[in-house]
């Protein structure tokens, strides 16, 4: 049983907490739910409380709550994006959740080059019509920022990008690594809008992950973005051994930074990599940390990305009444993920909408609908 609030009133806080029934805690809930859509921000401690919810029932109220704050901030729109894994393997980095990194390959891990500009094109034709409004090329590697201008791969990606500007409706993304301003300008210029940058963990349980590069280099990164005018798409994996304050800090500073996408992984441990003993992350525990990360973030788009399937398996549907307002839909990097078909049907099922999801700021907030008045979460 959490140990929930007896009252939200007076001086009382999330932090003084006393047993209290199912329906204690269910208004507890609400009653945050509904100060979060009129604009309360959590601060560390109230969100640490959250953690301390415990039981299948209880997982499953705070989930409903969060579900009430991505409808009231976000709407029932379902941003929806493809990937490409345009070069692939002999990493230089040692992130050691990754099959492609140099220090640990995976047996299984393709290696190749950068894709031709025709076969990355064709690509995203194929993610538009299974129903992506975006399409992000994602390369290995510490990013343009340390490669030789000689090797002209960031200017054939650029060309690449106006390609698909031109002759498709999707909206190209990348995921290149690490950035100069010029850089991102130029990506800005070329018709990137968004940029996928993950800060992976807190940054104190960064450097138990990665080692070849700093949390503050990524940091960097995306403030190159922003000031460019290029939407942050930033978040982290979740199931690596990080603490639960860990994931509280990690949501945290997505906030301060003002990023306006925060893809959520669920560790799917690879053979050969350093964390390919790590048990995989409860479906619970996931759902608990995707309602936290919307409660902390609640007009930010939340995406369900990769692991999704092979974590959450049978209860995928329960994370997009949790706070996810994304997915990818298709392939990964090197794993696989379920037809599009099935993902649409999933969405439909659920009464949401496949499409591209508002950004902070663009989604008239809506308070909870009176006719919830009386603390009952449907």
């Amino acid at each position: 049983m959490v140990q929930a609030p007896l009252s939200t009133s007076g001086n009382q806080t999330s932090s003084d907490f006393l047993c209290e029934s199912d329906q204690s805690v269910q208004a507890w809930l609400l009653n945050l739910a509904e100060q979060i859509i009129a604009g309360k921000r959590l601060d560390r401690e109230e969100a640490i409380a959250l953690t301390k919810i415990e039981g299948t029932d209880n997982i499953l109220l705070l989930c409903q709550a969060a579900d009430l704050v991505r409808k009231g901030c976000c709407g029932n729109t379902v941003d929806l994006c493809s990937i490409i894994n345009v070069k692939s393997g002999n990493c230089s980095e040692n992130c050691g959740f990754c099959a492609q990194s140099a220090h640990h390959p995976a047996e299984d891990s393709p290696i190749y080059g950068l894709k031709s500009t025709e076969e990355i094109l064709t690509q995203a034709k194929s993610a538009e019509l299974a129903g992506a409004t975006r399409f992000c090329l994602v390369s290995q590697g510490r990013g343009p920022k340390y490669s030789s201008p000689k090797s002209g791969e960031f200017e054939r990606i650029l060309e690449t990008v106006r390609l698909i500007t031109t002759e498709t409706n999707i909206k190209p993304c990348c995921a290149l690594g690490e950035v100069t301003p010029e850089q991102a300008q130029a990506l800005k210029d070329a018709g990137v809008t968004r940029y996928n940058h993950n800060l992976e963990a807190s940054e104190n349980f960064f450097p138990e992950i990665v080692t070849t590069h700093s949390w503050r280099d990524r940091v960097e990164t995306i403030k190159h973005l922003k000031s460019a005018g290029i939407q942050a798409c930033t978040g982290g994996i979740l199931g690596m051994g990080e603490s639960w304050e860990d994931r509280v800090d990690l949501a945290l500073a997505l906030r301060e930074l003002e990023v306006e996408s925060v893809p959520l992984n669920l560790l799917n441990p690879r053979s050969g990599t350093p964390l390919e003993e790590v048990d995989k992350i409860d479906p619970f525990e996931a759902l608990k940390a995707i309602a936290i990360f919307r409660l902390l973030l609640p007009t930010q788009i939340i995406r369900y990305a990769g692991g999704r399937e092979t974590v959450m398996g049978e209860l995928q549907s329960l994370g997009l009444k949790a706070g996810i307002n994304a997915m990818l839909i298709g392939h990964y990097l090197t794993t696989l993920g379920q037809p599009p078909d099935q993902d649409h049907a999933m969405l439909e099922s659920l009464g949401l909408t496949g499409g591209e999801a508002p950004i902070p700021g663009e989604y008239p907030t809506e308070p909870i609908p009176a006719i919830y008045s009386d603390r009952e979460i449907p």
